[in-house]
């Protein structure tokens, strides 16, 4: 069976967004284990990512990548950012359209690098990416849900918002490709802050304060990597910052309340056992800060909890000791 809707990773987000589209789409769903693709085809339920939705018959579950891929429209891959760039080079056909939906970064060697300009910019057919406020579960209950459509040009962009979007799915097209990836990988680092922040009871003032400074570090990020500041204040960038940061489904909200607690960052996986992108995506965004020479201090604060030691609140005092500076 061929779908012409390929979905590469069977995760939350990829379930999610399976499900989503199977009423208007057949759709081919890939999930890299072969276990993992056996046992969602005989239950209909992904049980660890996604367990309170039946999987409509019109996905077609598999684990061979070039029976999913086959006779795709259009390839999304739903892998975390660590897997972008291995599932896409494995692409039999490097021309079809492809999306991808991570909020990462990519490494080459040692040095981070956004996911466009590791794979998008080698490909010689139309691609570009999903972001923005939303939640896998409240996706797949058809939950009214906007997001931004990034896209080599602008015209891929809005034919790919204009076929997906539909009822409870709207999609704005944008050429702002770094503007949102900046603003999809950064925020999930700055709600693993504002989980410490709420862990630590220091308040809603506090908590504003964060969510607007750390929109205030992403935006000149976004900027010096080629991005549009204006793009921050949108979709991918301020309407997914506060999402990830003051919802309860937020994995990166969650770690930083376990890292409030005082778990370690392995107890903190095991327990969450779902990967939170922040977490990895702290090192990158102090790479970049360094190499390119601004300031994050949250972001680099995150980073000195999650790998150096530093307790929460240390982190705190020492974020509350810093300069003041005009705004």
């Amino acid at each position: 069976m061929t779908a012409p809707i390929a979905i590469l990773g069977a995760g939350a987000w990829g379930t999610a967004l399976a499900v989503k589209l199977a009423p208007r789409f057949g759709i081919a769903l890939w999930a890299r284990d072969p276990a993992q693709a056996e046992t969602l085809r005989a239950t209909r339920r992904n049980a660890r990512y996604l367990p309170d939705f039946v999987l409509p018959h019109a996905i077609h579950v598999t684990s061979q990548l070039d029976e999913a891929v086959r006779a795709a429209r259009c390839v999304i891959v739903a892998t975390p950012a660590s897997g972008l760039k291995e599932t896409i080079a494995a692409l039999p056909d490097q021309r079809v359209p492809l999306l991808w939906l991570c909020k990462g970064f990519v490494f080459e060697g040692n040095d981070a690098r956004l996911p466009h300009q590791s794979v998008g910019e080698r490909r010689r057919g139309g691609w570009g990416l999903l972001s923005g406020p939303s939640f896998a579960q409240e996706v797949a209950a058809n939950a009214p849900t906007a997001l931004t459509l990034a896209g080599s040009d602008i015209a891929f962009a809005e034919e790919w918002a204009a076929t997906l979007r539909d009822d409870t799915l709207r999609l704005y097209a944008s050429d702002d490709v770094a503007g949102v990836e900046v603003g999809g990988a950064v925020k999930n680092v700055l709600a693993i802050a504002t989980g410490i922040c709420d862990g630590l009871r220091l308040g809603d003032n506090a908590r504003a304060a964060l969510i607007t400074r750390g929109l205030a570090e992403m935006s000149r990020l976004a900027e010096v990597l080629g991005g549009r500041r204006e793009t921050l204040m949108g979709l991918s960038g301020l309407g997914d910052l506060v999402l990830t940061c003051t919802g309860g489904l937020s994995r990166n909200r969650q770690a930083g309340l376990l890292l409030a607690a005082g778990k370690s960052l392995p107890q903190i996986q095991q327990e969450l056992g779902h990967v939170a992108e922040g977490v990895y995506a702290a090192r990158a965004v102090r790479q970049l800060a360094a190499r390119e020479h601004i300031e994050m201090p949250i972001s680099a604060a995150v980073c000195r909890v999650l790998y150096e030691n530093l307790s929460p609140r240390q982190a705190v005092g020492a974020l509350l000791q810093r300069e003041p500076t005009r705004e």
